[in-house]
């Protein structure tokens, strides 16, 4: 293959996902929309629950209810206290790790550092990465990882805490799996102690999507739909 249509193969790779934003957000008659998940199911009916839901404008109208991340205390890569309050009014995407993991965390962290390059001068995306294995990733180890990745200050935060605390939050607050299998010996299985998902959160803390990380076309449709939450709220 001459070195002219592999320059033209990779520039089509990175444009098409670039052009079909174009195409969604001025080419078409409608908006494009992105589905709200894990709605509140009502317990009796077994149906998701409905409620009076508030609107942006301040409109209300009755519509599912939609489960929100829920509050949370940790201790960011530079050991500070860190809550729910660092993503407020923000779009963020969030995924769980561990720095002693050598085969999925590497990949995943990889395409969440192209993604914040992407995003990276605008101020209303944030990322959240929690780490599955607390007891041995304190701030230093969260501080080494964070610079590996080219983690920008106060965009991307790598989280510790309490075991409980963070397994909770993975099970109960996004959905996703959260096992401390062989953590104890030192020899954390990689393949079953946590998902491989990114997760968006919008700016009300409702999921928006689950995507592969280990995907580059998986991850190049976050991009793509971080970009039309974005479009959603009017920031571009």
């Amino acid at each position: 293959m001459t070195a002219t249509r592999k320059a033209g193969i990779l520039l089509a790779t990175l444009l098409i996902p670039a052009l079909f934003y174009v195409f969604l957000r001025f080419g078409t008659e409608n908006h494009y929309t992105l589905p709200r998940y894990l709605p509140k199911i009502d317990s009796v009916k077994g149906e998701p629950l409905m409620g009076k839901v508030t609107l942006a404008d301040g409109q209300v109208i009755t519509d599912t209810i939609y489960n929100r991340i829920p509050p949370f205390k940790l201790i960011d890569q530079d050991g500070k206290s860190i809550d729910q309050s660092v993503v407020k009014g923000k779009i963020y995407v969030a995924d769980f790790f561990f720095t002693r993991c050598g085969t999925i965390c590497p990949r995943v962290s990889s395409q969440l550092t192209r993604v914040q390059d992407i995003f990276r001068a605008n101020p209303s995306i944030a990322f959240l990465s929690y780490t599955v294995d607390p007891e041995h990733d304190r701030p230093e180890q969260l501080k080494a990882y964070a610079q590996k990745y080219e983690a920008i200050p106060g965009k991307w935060y790598f989280l510790t805490g309490t075991k409980a605390e963070i397994y909770d939050l993975a099970m109960h607050g996004y959905y996703l799996p959260a096992v401390d299998k062989g953590v104890k010996d030192a020899s954390p299985d990689e393949t079953f102690i946590h998902s491989q998902k990114l997760v968006l959160v919008d700016k009300q803390g409702i999921v928006r999507g689950f995507y592969d990380g280990t995907d580059k076309e998986d991850v190049d449709r976050l991009v793509l739909e971080i970009r039309v939450l974005l479009d959603i709220y009017g920031k571009e």
